[in-house]
């Protein structure tokens, strides 16, 4: 039984476009792209872009209006990578982390403030691309491929010593743990964000509006912790790569 769809006869209202499962594709020869995530991915690159040029072509050595923000931006970025990484190693490591942040911000806060449910598709509809578990998962990895990098260029075959210390045996685990933990981030953020977008749907068809806008306001504040929290994270992963030892991160 279609359950939105009976949801929909008995209230009479649209339930039935919250559904999820449904998905807009490319078939590029023997490939098959997600449109969705790609057409919400490149609004979202597309807007860091004109922020950058917008806050660059004109530089002044008292900066103002936007400029100002991008280095206010810019700063805080450096600020995550320095105090997780440290001082010595953190520099080149500002742009990944810089990226992530500011792509996972963007992307987050387009869900709450761009109105994408009025674009319509032949499937599915368009959302922040951080509610897709594609644009997540990928996140996860590129992460997991830079602390690899980080610890390898550091310490050479030598980083690989770790996973059979203190005993060979827990050789599996300690792989399995390299490949959860930036997993579980984008696990988080996925279901953050994709709750957040579901939630405000429902109460936007149950409540017009009033209710929904404490509901956008909490969203843009959660958004921007999640954005936070996975930037952070992935720094502290990548200073523990290049400590050449294993702390704890809190999770939060």
């Amino acid at each position: 039984m279609d359950i939105p769809y009976a949801l929909t006869q008995l209230t009479g209202l649209p339930l039935a476009s919250l559904e999820v499962g449904k998905h807009f594709y490319w078939q590029v020869g023997n490939l098959k792209l997600h449109g969705e995530v790609f057409l919400t991915s490149w609004f979202v690159i597309a807007v860091l872009l004109v922020l950058t040029v917008a806050a660059t072509r004109n530089v002044q050595r008292v900066p103002t209006g936007l400029q100002n923000l991008m280095e206010y931006v810019l700063e805080f970025v450096r600020g995550i990578a320095r105090d997780q990484i440290g001082e010595k190693e953190y520099r080149p490591w500002v742009p990944f982390v810089g990226t992530l942040f500011l792509f996972i911000f963007v992307s987050n806060w387009s869900g709450a403030l761009v109105p994408w449910k009025l674009i319509h598709l032949p499937a599915g509809e368009l959302g922040a691309p951080t509610a897709n578990i594609n644009t997540t998962v990928a996140f996860a990895l590129l992460t997991s491929l830079a602390y690899f990098y980080a610890g390898f260029k550091k310490r050479g075959l030598g980083y690989f010593a770790h996973y059979v210390e203190p005993i060979p045996i827990m050789l599996p685990f300690k792989v399995i743990e390299d490949f959860t933990k930036p997993l579980s981030l984008s696990f988080r953020l996925f279901g953050n964000i994709l709750a957040d977008e579901l939630v405000v749907g429902v109460f936007v068809l149950l409540v017009p509006l009033f209710v929904p806008l404490p509901m956008m306001f909490l969203g843009l504040f959660t958004s921007a912790i999640q954005a936070l929290i996975f930037a952070t994270l992935a720094s502290v992963y990548i200073g523990e790569a290049l400590e050449g030892e294993h702390h704890e991160g809190e999770e939060h």
